[in-house]
């Protein structure tokens, strides 16, 4: 088997319509499909849900379930914010710089743009307090040769030792930044 491409990525929602609203506008995302139950198709449990569905671009679908009989919505305390998020790629430095000026201009806090050698992003929360990235590559293609020939190598030794192997340290050096 080969998994040919993502169906769709769910997360849950405070608000169906918020949410959807927020996505439009601010992400310039369609909304493409909207389906509500009153029983879960997997377990047959009753429990009423709307699921929504967002063109993120290229084929890829954001979804969002609203589950009002649920407890209202948390996070996991043991994992920090900064690590579970959703990132989206945008086509150039130009359309990062203007979407955080947008996004700001909305009221929208923005982190960043912050440098990661290989791409620049964005960072900000969404109104269900997913922290979402907008990223533009900015790599080249020696850069992506690099780290591709080091990434199996750089996993056994993770695997091993719970450090950081240094066999990509050039992504940190001046002449990158």
């Amino acid at each position: 088997m080969k998994i040919s491409r993502i169906h769709h990525v769910a997360y849950r929602c405070k608000d169906a319509k918020e949410t959807v609203d927020w996505y439009v506008k601010h992400l310039n995302m369609k909304f493409v499909l909207a389906i509500a139950e009153d029983q879960v198709p997997s377990t047959h449990a009753p429990d009423p849900y709307m699921h929504l569905f967002l063109d993120a671009g290229g084929g890829n679908v954001l979804a969002f379930f609203e589950i009002p009989n649920s407890p209202p919505m948390g996070r996991d305390p043991n994992t920090p914010e900064w690590v579970q998020h959703i990132a989206f790629e945008v086509e150039s430095l130009q359309v990062l710089e203007e979407a955080k000026t947008r996004l700001e201009a909305a009221g929208i806090e923005v982190i960043g743009p912050t440098n990661h050698t290989i791409f620049k992003s964005i960072y900000f929360f969404d109104p269900n307090g997913h922290r979402l990235e907008l990223a533009a590559n900015i790599g080249t293609p020696e850069m992506y040769r690099k780290l591709d020939d080091v990434k199996w190598e750089m996993l056994e030794e993770w695997s091993k030792t719970k450090r950081a192997p240094k066999h990509a340290a050039w992504m940190h050096e001046a002449e990158f930044s």
